[in-house]
């Protein structure tokens, strides 16, 4: 079942039932509160159910996975316990379907290929180092990528995700010479005016953790000249 945008409070819902929630995420948000201390997503979605619903007391909100700040897209929320160890449970077993697109400006090699990397973070600076080769304390990263158009002076990727590593797709992007429009820390020339980047998590496929029903999710991307253009 695919389920259309809508626009409620200012949230973008793309998806909202008993159990789950999702969002179409913007730029700057954040999914969950951080030392920034900045209002996350988590709450404001609280607030606007405890509204809806005219519930008492504490909302229950489970978040089940995070974007980065600067990623726009899909982002799913549990509205029970029960959802949401069973939606931890799927994303831990890569049971869900992730398409994302990016915007680059330098042209991969290949028209597609399937990227097999080895992904060290590193604590201090917050970003992650794409190697070809296993290091001490990294984890394999594995994605598929296809061209999907070609723009003035730009690509556009879309990208099937194998596994959930911090940064992967900036940083595997990085490791063959095309980092995402915008993106400064894995070696973009300039950032984007909203300080965001031009990675989009797309469309999300995955089975309801109640009623079992196969959801497919799709998320516009941000209405700017660039995505418009796709």
């Amino acid at each position: 079942m695919k389920k259309e945008l809508s626009n409620k409070n200012n949230l973008q819902i793309l998806h909202e039932d008993n159990h789950i929630i999702v969002l179409n995420k913007r730029v700057g948000d954040i999914v969950q509160g951080d030392k920034t201390g900045d209002k996350p997503l988590s709450e404001v979605v609280k607030e606007y159910i405890k509204d809806k619903y005219n519930k008492p007391g504490e909302v229950y909100l489970g978040v089940v996975h995070r974007l980065d700040r600067p990623t726009t897209g899909i982002v799913v929320f549990a509205r029970t316990s029960k959802a949401l160890t069973r939606l931890n449970e799927l994303f831990k077993n890569r049971e869900t379907q992730k398409t994302y697109w990016a915007i680059v400006k330098n042209k991969p090699l290949k028209i597609e290929d399937r990227l097999i990397h080895y992904i060290k973070r590193n604590e201090k600076n917050n970003t992650s180092k794409a190697h070809i080769k296993e290091v001490p304390d990294s984890k394999m990263a594995s994605l598929d990528y296809k061209i999907i158009a070609s723009l003035n002076n730009y690509f556009a990727l879309e990208i099937n995700l194998y596994t959930g590593r911090h940064h992967q797709i900036r940083a595997q992007l990085s490791a063959i010479g095309s980092p995402i429009k915008g993106d400064l820390k894995y070696g973009f020339d300039r950032s984007n005016p909203d300080g965001g980047i031009h990675l989009h998590a797309r469309k999300l496929i995955f089975i309801h953790p109640v009623t079992k029903e196969n959801i497919q999710i799709i998320a516009p991307p941000p209405d700017d000249a660039i995505w418009n253009a796709i």
